[in-house]
């Protein structure tokens, strides 16, 4: 959608998908898994250079989980071009835009936040949009996945843009590099009642890799000094299945020297948790969406370099990570390729992980699943 390609990626997809129509050893296969796990870095780091290049860094920003009494948008999803077509078009109209779920990092960046428009992030993670859509009273656009199937009581409210889609709900068209026309979603959410508040308050965010870096000193200084002992990442993605809840338990169980790195939709299991700070370093650095993951991995890469240290696993650095689908399997790859190894993955391991698969994930790269959260925290940091 911004315009951004890599030739270099592009070949490694058409290689990859021809290597398997072909009789490879186990050994071959986990040297292509490894090469898509570093094509799934170069692509990660393309995305981060579209955001980044278009909307500038993001920056440490107290988000608003309050509302005003102006009608408004919701939009969800990922696309952050979307969002600043929306902007742009709403500017003046009175008409108010929040953002929901992995929306929530846009109010990040400096060419998002600039617009008054944009008013904060109303709700949580995807699985709560029934509620959570209902309360909004205004329209919903969603730009890419995580639509849940609506009630009827908001159906004709929910509009959706680019891949995303649902029967019988309006389809915005527009295509990559084309202007999109807001006007319909615009016009229906003047006729709407402003939202209910559901929350007050606010949440900071915006620690991608360009800003933790800012602060290294700082961070580097915690570290000497014993008042950080260790950072524990925490990205992937939030479920509505109670043993999710698991990742807030451990949140509020990690002893208060511990620094949550997180990215993607997971966060919201602990991101509005008062677990205070660090000599002025908020426990919860939000790194963005699920495709920010890069930036921790950037930010585990610095550190490895300023610390002097040989291998990345010798890091202060414990991987906690939340599992949910397919689309993880990418970020997951790319930490293996930057031989990163002890990753934890909960609440259970992923479905198509056959016995054979999982047995070399395990024996090559440490790859576990969860126990309690007394247990992990012993592990963790015993």
């Amino acid at each position: 959608m911004l315009d951004y390609d890599s030739e270099e990626v592009d070949a490694f997809l058409q290689e990859a998908l021809y290597k398997t129509t072909q009789a490879l050893s186990v050994d071959e296969l986990i040297a292509l898994v490894l090469a898509t796990g570093e094509a799934g870095v170069k692509g990660m780091a393309l995305l981060d250079s579209a955001n980044t290049g278009t909307f500038g860094n993001p920056e440490i920003t107290e988000v608003n989980l309050g509302v005003r009494n102006n009608p408004a948008i919701l939009i969800s999803g990922h696309d952050l071009s979307d969002l600043k077509e929306l902007l742009e078009q709403t500017k003046g109209t009175g008409v108010d835009v929040y953002t929901h779920s992995e929306m929530l990092p846009a109010n990040y960046y400096p060419e998002l936040k600039k617009y008054d428009n944009l008013v904060g992030n109303y709700g949580n993670a995807w699985w709560k949009q029934k509620e959570e859509f209902e309360s909004f009273n205004g329209p919903i656009l969603m730009t890419t996945n995580c639509i849940v199937p609506p009630k009827d009581s908001y159906k004709d409210r929910i509009y959706t843009t680019g891949s995303a889609g649902f029967p019988g709900c309006k389809h915005i068209p527009g295509e990559a590099g084309s202007t999109k026309d807001f006007t319909e979603i615009i016009e229906h959410a003047k006729k709407c009642a402003s939202p209910t508040q559901i929350e007050e308050g606010t949440i900071v965010g915006g620690f991608a890799h360009n800003q933790v870096l800012a602060l290294a000193d700082q961070i580097v200084e915690a570290v000497k000094t014993g008042a950080i002992k260790k950072f524990v990442v925490m990205a992937g993605c939030d479920g509505r299945q109670k043993g999710r809840n698991y990742y807030t338990d451990f949140a509020k169980a990690l002893p208060k020297e511990a620094v949550i790195l997180t990215a993607g939709c997971a966060k919201y299991k602990y991101n509005k948790l008062n677990l205070g700070d660090i000599n002025g370093i908020p426990r919860v650095l939000d790194a963005g969406q699920c495709n920010d993951s890069y930036s921790l991995a950037v930010i585990a890469m610095k550190l490895q370099e300023v610390f002097g240290l040989e291998d990345i696993n010798d890091l202060p650095l414990v991987f906690n990570i939340a599992w949910y689908e397919q689309k993880a399997v990418i970020v997951l790859l790319a930490l293996l390729f930057l031989g990163v190894k002890n990753i934890h993955l909960g609440p259970t391991l992923p479905a198509f992980l056959s016995p054979n698969v999982a047995k070399v994930l395990v024996e090559n790269f440490g790859i576990a699943g969860i126990g309690t959260v007394e247990d992990d925290i012993e592990l963790f940091f015993s």
